[in-house]
């Protein structure tokens, strides 16, 4: 088992498998996403390997993130190869749900079994204006396709104070459908200082809220993401909130995260990746990646440091997929 010199486990991997995204989320890549598209992201055989390799040191569950993933021509084949993999329980993705109605039926055919949909805003001008994309609507049906072809499924939004906090449209659309949707605090990055001083909102608010009004929370386990989850008797629906500035909020870290190029990245804000995909060539895991994922995780760092406005190497989330 992966764990750290302050006893943190780790059996949550969120792998990227794309820097691309068709999105232009303010919050993110508001131009646009300014990179090239490469073939040097990490092969089908590359995050095969990853994977098997991370399931023999503990890991249960793996994340497909991007950039937006489902651009990946062979996403249904990762998917394939992956969902096959022994000691991964839980197959999950990230996407901002483009094409969702299409594809959700053949992602869950492949073996995933779990999906994360961007959907910051319900009122759909106020979607487009966030996303540059009028596609609302679609994502929305392509949310049933999904639930009707056995995913579970969740919803995340990006809490900007003025934008989208006003939560009565949120608590109407949970009292008869079955997700979560998870409200995710805008972090700082270092191309969106000025946005983050603008927009962040404290989760905390939405979070008394909650428990005055009679929400209650949802037991963790161990292989679950960073959100504290909310219940309640009278709503069909859940609550998440991703609260990054909270006290404590790293002392449940159990996730580690590879991006797109093949680098180990012990925090979503640390100063530099590692790379660890010389020992992904063979394609299959090795004694030597084993060992150095290992010894490096012995200096992952107590938490990060955002409160200082340091948010590491990371320019913006589409890097490592958040």
């Amino acid at each position: 088992m992966l764990q750290d010199s302050l006893g943190r486990r780790f059996y949550y991997l969120r792998l990227s498998v794309t820097d691309v995204c068709n999105f232009r989320c303010s919050y993110c890549l508001p131009n646009g996403y300014q990179g090239k598209p490469e073939d040097s992201f990490l092969s089908l055989s590359e995050l095969e390997a990853a994977s098997r390799g991370f399931a023999a040191m503990g890991t249960q569950k793996i994340r497909l993130t991007g950039g937006e993933p489902s651009l990946r021509p062979d996403i249904d084949d990762i998917i394939t190869r992956l969902s096959h993999i022994d000691g991964i329980d839980q197959l999950a993705m990230t996407t901002n749900g483009y094409k969702l109605h299409k594809r959700a039926a053949d992602w869950a055919r492949a073996g995933l079994k779990q999906l994360n949909v961007s959907i910051d805003s319900l009122d759909t001008e106020e979607f487009h204006r966030i996303t540059g994309h009028d596609r609302l609507n679609e994502i929305m049906a392509g949310l049933t396709v999904a639930q009707n072809s056995g995913l579970k499924v969740k919803v995340n939004a990006v809490l900007m104070r003025g934008v989208n906090d006003n939560l009565t449209p949120v608590f109407q659309w949970l009292k008869t459908n079955p997700l979560t949707m998870r409200f995710i605090e805008v972090m700082e990055t270092s191309d969106q200082q000025v946005f983050f001083r603008q927009y962040h909102q404290r989760g905390e608010t939405i979070r008394s809220r909650l428990l005055a009004e009679g929400w209650l929370p949802v037991i963790r386990g161990v292989a679950a993401g960073p959100a504290q989850e909310f219940y309640h008797p009278d709503y069909a629906g859940r609550i998440g909130l991703i609260m990054p500035y909270s006290k404590d909020f790293c002392a449940s870290c159990n996730r580690l995260r590879i991006s797109s190029l093949g680098k180990l990245h012990l925090c979503l804000f640390a100063e530099q990746g590692i790379d660890i995909r010389p020992y992904l060539q063979t394609g299959v895991a090795t004694e030597e990646l084993v060992k150095v994922v290992s010894e490096h995780l012995a200096s992952k760092e107590v938490g990060h440091h955002l409160k200082d406005h340091n948010s590491g190497a990371m320019a913006n989330l589409s890097q490592i997929g958040g």
